[in-house]
């Protein structure tokens, strides 16, 4: 694709249109002059931000994408939605900003900056010490980190470039520091060890976001880092605890049984009646002296299995809350490479998954092993790693979420925060509703560091404190700040604390949380954080409404005292044509940019062969890419990509994208090029507009038709811009460019444009003039390159010279409000008696041939409607003549018949236009074949049987068959009887 940054000037259109359209020739240069002249700022016409603005303010920020990532169609949905939403809130006068901003992707970053270091040096992070190696993750950042924005530049995004925001930033990062520091001296944010989700590779603690799970139907092996060989997955391994009291046995059952090593209790149902003679009674670890007491509680499943469950507190989540409601120990075995830890030998030091092995085996040995058996199930796994998540008790910081997440619900019940499709607050209200806190640590260098201190006091009168003890953790700005505090908090002098500062960063959705206001300067009273702070709505897709949304709305509330937003619009996930989720794997993946710019299925393949896929999995991808894109994708252009995305938002929570239809909007895009080419001939080199557009009286029908079509196509794009109804908007705008204007009014006007009437072309030209001027304001916030390339070669109106269609007013209601109903019922009429001639001609294939034609009205009405419409219906129906008749008026004969409403019957006369012996010959053969299948099908339905051993199903297809052939039928024979009275 010819890049958009070719030029700053204003792309010169003073040349003739090219003969074609070209999304290469279209979307190339726009984007940097749009930039140039900053008509995305909100400033934009404007002394300030700070002047007041009639129509209000409207403010929405992106979701930050990933600074390591590339764009996909999820991207390319979001955008194409968010700008389309920006464009027309802009060319409604509003202030609009759209704020752009890029995420530090914490995890996700530090893998690629470690992968890329060990490839090309041969070292790892802790080779080069914290401080060295983020200054690598800086150098990355500035040589790449830009990617994915110049990708948005392409999509068109409407975005102020001079806002934009990174999530490591100073202003940003200074204020994650104090949302920190105000939560946690608030109390809302405390220390305390719990489980987490661990990735041994990553060495840290990860969000559940980041675990994808893997459904398993039974046994198998999956690959995990740091093992040559893939591990044993979807069995339930059974073994034996014996109880010491009384030496019987009970069976538990688990899909880890390497976990058995630190096991602390066995659990079993308070109504069970097989143990209720254990209570108080404990089984025998058979590898450690250990006792592990028989528990009763109803979380139990007493008709699973034996109904006796084995209890991991410290490495399984329901069993941590088993262990606390019972007061169990919790024994860590195992440290953060996933190496066994405070176990006996030979155990200790194995690899987690090793162990797995060496446990069965000597379950076996000690003869208390029953039985290895298939089991569905569904396995963590780390979605940056790729390594099998466990859970694991560590210190870590959280945020106490009871009271926010009440409030962030009671905002959406009291109507104060709209969630948009409504179905959405079912899910809002189940998440606010049983919230748990959320960990906000992350053991990585590359994100912000947590700025609290542990504390040391140097001093014999003050005991030495816990990791876990939130009295020796002290928040400060500084560390000099933190020292006063802690000195305060202790009673002691500053220079007897010691600080040692935490090692771990915050959870990337943190800093994301406060992204509404801090990419404004808050804690500061900015002149921005006064004009665009709370912002109007947030724009996202529904799989991080928990996330990212509601973190929002917390933080905004507790922080700030106000809604980040007002509403919140959550938009569809894209998969592929066949309703499958988009994976590398499937190769059903696609790049926007294979779509903009076209791509061969070759060079799909050599994609594939880039992605690291295993053997097994990249054929099956090549079959798909096969299967799907056989002559690969055809070049689609970012105009038809936006506008298909949209149109598809109807499809509820998911969206099959199917590239052939992208390439159905292509099509529409030449379709517009095309017309506006003709319109442009028929205006005429000198052609100036009047100065406001409006009806003069003297308009024809056709002309008050294409007015009042104009005049719906305009409500209803208004209508579905406030309702977030986007398959509306682009049903109306298609529907008024191609089927009204296009196929209707600019075939009418061909014969006005070639006649000698000066006054009739003048009115056709203002008229044909106000339909594109409005139609391409109308798709403008769809198509922005395509409308502004036509745009800039329409001639002006005196009262309207802005520079481009970007910030040209969108056509309101109020201006184009020349609705005529009637004469839309009446063009409806014509234009069933058109479809109803077309339809004829097409049967007798007089395609290329012109017939005479007759309508036969029921009415007076109908025939004075017919009489007026009737140079349209010749001209749209290529006729030869048109005769009105009268109900009672004798029909033509040798003419083939159609009713085109109960009103009016049609009429083509055929004599003389086709050859009759044929036609009757044609008709033979077709009767014949009818009657032979209606022969067959009355002797299998008149079968004895039939009615007893055919499913009722299919007895209802055969009577719909027999209709249809019947019907068929019986319309041969009147062609026939038609035709012999011709001969």
């Amino acid at each position: 694709m010819i890049s958009l940054l070719l030029q700053e000037k204003k792309k010169d259109v003073s040349g003739a249109m090219p003969d074609s359209y070209s999304p290469q020739y279209v979307e190339s240069a726009w984007y940097s002059w749009w930039e140039k002249e900053k008509f995305f700022k909100p400033e934009f016409g404007r002394s300030s931000v700070s002047e007041p603005c009639p129509k209000g303010v409207f403010m929405m920020c992106i979701p930050p994408p990933n600074v390591t990532g590339s764009l996909h169609l999820g991207h390319a949905l979001t955008n194409a939605i968010q700008d389309c939403l920006t464009r027309w809130h802009r060319m409604r006068g509003e202030l609009t900003l759209w704020n752009p901003g890029c995420d530090h992707a914490g995890i996700a970053t530090q893998v690629v900056v470690e992968k890329k270091l060990w490839r090309e040096r041969g070292k790892t992070r802790h080779d080069l010490g914290r401080e060295n190696f983020i200054e690598e993750v800086w150098k990355w950042k500035r040589e790449k980190g830009d990617r994915i924005y110049h990708q948005l530049r392409i999509l068109g995004s409407s975005l102020d470039w001079d806002r934009a925001c990174f999530t490591m930033d100073h202003k940003l990062s200074f204020a994650v520091q104090e949302a920190f520091i105000r939560l946690h001296e608030t109390g809302i944010i405390y220390r305390s060890k719990r489980l987490v989700n661990w990735s041994c590779t990553l060495n840290s603690a990860i969000s559940d976001i980041e675990v994808d799970k893997k459904e398993l139907s039974g046994r198998t092996l999956l690959p995990v880092p740091g093992y040559k060989q893939g591990v044993e997955f979807g069995v339930l391994v059974s073994f034996a605890y014996k109880v010491q009291e009384t030496g019987e046995e009970i069976v538990v059952a688990t899909t880890r049984v390497e976990t058995m090593l630190g096991d602390t209790a066995v659990a079993v149902h308070p109504q069970d009646q097989r143990y209720k003679h254990l209570k108080g009674h404990h089984v025998i670890h058979p590898f450690c002296s250990r006792l592990l007491p028989i528990v009763f509680d109803e979380f139990v499943d007493m008709n699973f299995g034996t109904g006796a469950v084995k209890i991991t507190p410290a490495h399984d989540p329901t069993d941590y809350e088993v262990g606390m409601r019972h007061s169990l120990d919790f024994v860590n075995i195992m440290d953060d490479n996933g190496s066994l830890i405070n176990v006996p030998q030979p155990f200790l030091g194995m690899k987690r998954f090793d162990a797995r092995k060496a446990v069965l085996e000597a379950l076996k040995e000690r003869g208390v092993f029953k039985e290895v058996k298939d089991n569905p199930m569904v396995v963590p796994v780390c979605s940056r790693s790729k390594d099998i998540v466990e859970h694991l008790l560590k210190p870590q910081w959280y945020v106490r979420c009871d009271e926010m997440g009440k409030r962030a619900a009671d905002v959406v019940r009291d109507g104060h925060l709209e969630i948009k499709p409504e179905f959405h607050t079912k899910t809002w209200f189940s998440w606010m509703d049983n919230i748990r806190d959320w960990c906000i640590s992350r053991q990585l260098w590359w994100g912000h560091r947590i700025p609290a201190y542990f504390v040391t006091v140097n001093d014999p009168s003050v005991p030495a404190g816990e990791d876990t003890d939130g009295k020796y953790w002290i928040s400060g700005r500084s560390e000099q700040e933190a020292k006063e505090k802690a000195a305060r908090v202790f009673n002691v002098a500053p220079e007897k604390i010691s600080l040692r500062q935490d090692e771990d960063v915050l959870d990337t959705w943190f800093s994301s949380g406060i992204f509404p206001f801090s990419i404004f300067g808050w804690p500061n009273e900015t002149e921005d954080l006064k004009v665009f702070y709370p912002g109007t709505l947030l724009e996202t897709g529904h799989d991080i409404l928990f996330f990212w949304v509601a973190r929002m709305v917390m933080l905004g509330l507790t922080l700030t005292g106000k809604l980040p937003f007002k509403e919140v619009y959550l938009h569809a996930v894209v998969r592929d044509a066949h309703g499958r989720k988009m994976s590398k794997s499937l190769g059903n993946v696609i790049d926007p940019l294979d779509v903009i710019n076209g791509i061969t299925l070759e060079g799909l393949h050599k994609q594939l062969l880039e992605s690291n896929l295993d053997p097994a999995e990249l054929e099956r991808a090549k079959d798909g890419q096969k299967s799907d894109y056989p002559n690969g994708i055809p070049e689609c252009g970012t105009d038809a990509l936006r506008f298909a995305l949209c149109a598809y938002t109807s499809q509820g929570r998911d969206i099959n994208l199917d590239v052939n239809r992208i390439l159905g909007y292509r099509h529409f895009c030449n379709k517009i090029w095309n017309a506006t080419k003709f319109a442009m001939r028929s205006l005429g080199d000198n052609y100036s507009p009047p100065d406001f557009a409006g009806v003069c009286g003297q308009e024809s029908l056709a002309d008050r038709w294409i007015l009042s079509r104009l005049s719906l196509a305009v409500d209803l794009c208004n209508i579905g811009f406030q309702n977030y109804d986007f398959p509306g908007i682009t049903t109306a705008v298609y529907n008024f460019w191609l089927y009204e204007l296009c196929d209707v009014y600019l075939e009418c006007m061909k014969p006005v444009f070639l006649s000698s009437d000066e006054a009739a072309i003048s009115v056709g030209r203002n008229t044909l003039y106000t339909c594109l001027d409005a139609g391409l304001r109308l798709l403008s916030p769809f198509m922005p390159f395509l409308t502004e390339e036509l745009y800039q070669r329409l001639p002006r109106r005196p009262s309207s010279r802005t520079p481009s269609i970007s910030v040209t007013s969108y056509p309101e209601t109020s201006e184009y409000n020349w609705r005529d109903e009637e004469v839309e019922r009446n063009m409806d009429l014509a234009l069933l008696i058109v479809k109803s001639i077309r339809s004829l001609r097409a049967d007798y294939n007089l395609t290329k041939t012109k017939a005479d034609c007759f309508v036969q009205c029921q009415d007076a009405d109908t025939v004075s409607v017919v009489t007026a419409y009737t140079p349209y219906i010749m001209v749209l129906s290529s006729s030869r003549s048109l005769v009105t008749l009268n109900a009672q008026d004798p029909t033509p004969a040798g003419s083939a018949v159609n009713t085109a409403s109960d009103k009016a019957t049609v009429y083509v006369v055929l004599k003389g236009l086709i050859d009759v012996d044929k036609e009757l010959a044609k008709l033979q053969v077709k009767k014949t074949e009818l009657g032979r299948q209606l022969e067959k099908l009355r002797e299998r339905m008149g079968s004895a049987d039939y009615r007893s051993k055919v499913p009722e199903t299919v007895q209802q297809q055969d009577a719909e068959r027999m209709r249809q052939i019947e019907t068929e039928f019986r319309k041969v024979n009147e062609a026939a009887e038609n035709f012999q009275k011709m001969v």
